[in-house]
C-alpha cells in the first residue's frame, strides 16, 4: 500500500470520478484530508464514499455533493479531472459551477488534459473573482493514478502552485511548476508528441521483427537493455506482441489530446509531420473498432 508523507489535513473537493479521478480522490482520503466529491453520475460518488469510508475508517470526513458549486463550498483546494474542454467548462463555470461556490482565495487545480487557451481563460476568470486556477495535466495513465505515481505539469501563479503542491503529492511522484498559466497544458502536449512517435516506432519495430521470423519477446528483452529502451517498450512491448490492448490509455483520448496538439501547432507555427501522421493512424484504429483500445494498438494497422 502507498505510504504518505504527513501533510496538514485540509478540506478539499474533487470533481470528476473517472478512471483517473476516482483513485486520485481516494489517495487524498487515505492521506487524511476531508474530501467532498462530485461526479456527473451520482451513484459513482456514493460508491466512492462507501469504498473509502471503509478503507480509512472516517466516514464523517468523506462526502458527496450533487453539484460542483455545493462540493467546493468549504474547500481550501479543489481538484478537477474530467474529459475535455467542454466538460471542464461545465463543472467550473455557470450558476452550479465550481467558481460560483468557491470561497475567496481558494485554489482550483485542474488535472484535465485541455487546451492552453481554456486554461488561460479560466485563470483570468478566477483572478477576477478573487480565486486561483492552476492548469495541472498529468502523465502516468490509469496505473499511475491507482498507484499514486502521476507526474503533474503545472502552470499558473507560483503562490497558488505552492499552496497545492504538497497536497497533490498524495497521488503523484512529481508535481512541478513550469511557468505562467497554460504552461502545464503545453508541457502535456510535448509529452503526447513524444509518446505518439515512440509508440509508432515500437509498433513498426515489433511488426518488422515478426515478419522477419524473430522471437520478439526475446528481442525486446535484449534491446530493452540498450539505447532503444523506453517506458513504452518496458510496459507495452510484450502486450503488443501478444495482441492485448484492453487496458491503459484509450485511443479516443489520445486522438483528443493530439487534436489539441495540432491546433496549438497551427497557432504557434510548429511543424509536426510525424505527430500529424500518427494522429491519422489512430483514426484508422478507431475505424477498426478500437476506440477504447490502448494506444499501443497502433500495431494492429501493421498486421
Amino acid at each position: 500500500m502507498r505510504t504518505y508523507e504527513p501533510t496538514p489535513a485540509r478540506r478539499v473537493a474533487f470533481l470528476g470520478l473517472g478512471v483517473m479521478g476516482y483513485p486520485m480522490a481516494g489517495h487524498l482520503a487515505r492521506a487524511g484530508h476531508q474530501v467532498t466529491v462530485y461526479n456527473r453520475t451520482v451513484a459513482k460518488a456514493i460508491d466512492w464514499c462507501a469504498e473509502y469510508a471503509a478503507a480509512v475508517g472516517k466516514a464523517n470526513q468523506l462526502n458527496y455533493a450533487p453539484t460542483p458549486r455545493q462540493a467546493v463550498q468549504d474547500a481550501d483546494l479543489v481538484f478537477c479531472c474530467v474529459g475535455n474542454d467542454a466538460d471542464l467548462r461545465s463543472v467550473v463555470l455557470g450558476a452550479d459551477g465550481a467558481f460560483a461556490g468557491m470561497k475567496p482565495g481558494a485554489v482550483l487545480v485542474d488535472h484535465t488534459t485541455a487546451s492552453a487557451d481554456l486554461a488561460r481563460q479560466l485563470h483570468a476568470t478566477a483572478q477576477a473573482q478573487g480565486l486561483h486556477f492552476v492548469d495541472a495535466p498529468v502523465s502516468g495513465g490509469q496505473a499511475g493514478a491507482q498507484n499514486g505515481a502521476l507526474t503533474v505539469m503545472c502552470g499558473g501563479d507560483q503562490a497558488a502552485f505552492d499552496a497545492a503542491q504538497a497536497v497533490a503529492m498524495a497521488f503523484s511522484k512529481a508535481v512541478t511548476y513550469l511557468g505562467a498559466s497554460g504552461a502545464g497544458q503545453l508541457a502535456k502536449m510535448v509529452n503526447q508528441i513524444c509518446i505518439a512517435g515512440m509508440v509508432q516506432g515500437l509498433a513498426e519495430a515489433i511488426a518488422f521483427g515478426g515478419k522477419a521470423g524473430l522471437d520478439m519477446n526475446q528481442v525486446l528483452e535484449v534491446i530493452g537493455k540498450g539505447a532503444a529502451q523506453s517506458w513504452q517498450m518496458d510496459n507495452r512491448g510484450k502486450t503488443m506482441v501478444a495482441d492485448q490492448f484492453d487496458f491503459g490509455f484509450a485511443v479516443d483520448w489520445m486522438r483528443k489530446d493530439l487534436g489539441l496538439v495540432l491546433d496549438e501547432a497551427r497557432r504557434n507555427g510548429a511543424r509536426l509531420p510525424v505527430t500529424a501522421l500518427v494522429d491519422q493512424f489512430y483514426a484508422d484504429v478507431q475505424d477498426m473498432g478500437g476506440r477504447r483500445w490502448d494506444t499501443s494498438s497502433l500495431i494492429k494497422r501493421l498486421r
